[in-house]
């Protein structure tokens, strides 16, 4: 499952961030891309927590 999701979110995150495919990512292109798999990584963490606390 997490394979699918790093794939997922890759995909997501790559597609709002770079707007021009090149042979290389720009500095922005690399820090945007950084910046949405850390969104939602921690979005991620908020919803597992969620349901875990509705579990219990």
């Amino acid at each position: 499952m997490w394979k699918t999701e790093k794939r997922t979110v890759g995909s997501k995150c790559f597609a709002k961030c770079v707007t021009k495919p090149g042979s290389s990512l720009s500095g922005s292109e690399s820090s945007c891309i950084s910046r949405c798999v850390d969104h939602y990584i921690e979005a991620t963490g908020i919803f597992s927590r969620a349901l875990f606390s509705t579990t219990r």
